[in-house]
């Protein structure tokens, strides 16, 4: 894995981690102001509605990725590809396939658009 896979690599990862996912803080710093997300639910988020969203969520959630593979069409931005089995508690596994885009700002990455499709 090179330097650039492993960064986004643990940026993706630490995402789906609970303690991330339930603070406004960390969320704000991963996710761009212009944030866009098509969930694997079929719905449209902005970085407000998950700020709103994501730290209230109760469930316990967990995902397994794999798959995993980095483009990167210029030195600032690249795109994510991976699969995730994701259970909610313990149960309802949902596999999707899925997309991120990051962007380089100011020495720091942030995620400004994600996709999840659920597959069969």
């Amino acid at each position: 894995m090179n330097d650039i896979t492993k960064i986004i690599y643990d940026l993706e990862l630490s995402l789906l981690k609970p303690e991330v996912r339930s603070s406004k803080e960390a969320l704000d710093k991963l996710l761009a102001d212009d944030f866009i997300e098509f969930g694997s639910s079929g719905n449209k988020y902005t970085k407000q509605d998950i700020l709103e969203r994501l730290p209230n969520t109760l469930e316990k959630v967990e995902y397994l990725v794999s798959d995993f593979n980095v483009d990167t069409p210029s030195e600032n931005i690249v795109i994510a590809t991976f699969k995730t089995v994701r259970t909610t508690d313990g149960k309802d596994k949902v596999v999707s396939l899925r997309s991120s885009h990051w962007r380089k700002a100011d020495g720091s990455w942030q995620m400004f658009f994600h996709q999840g499709t659920p597959i069969q």
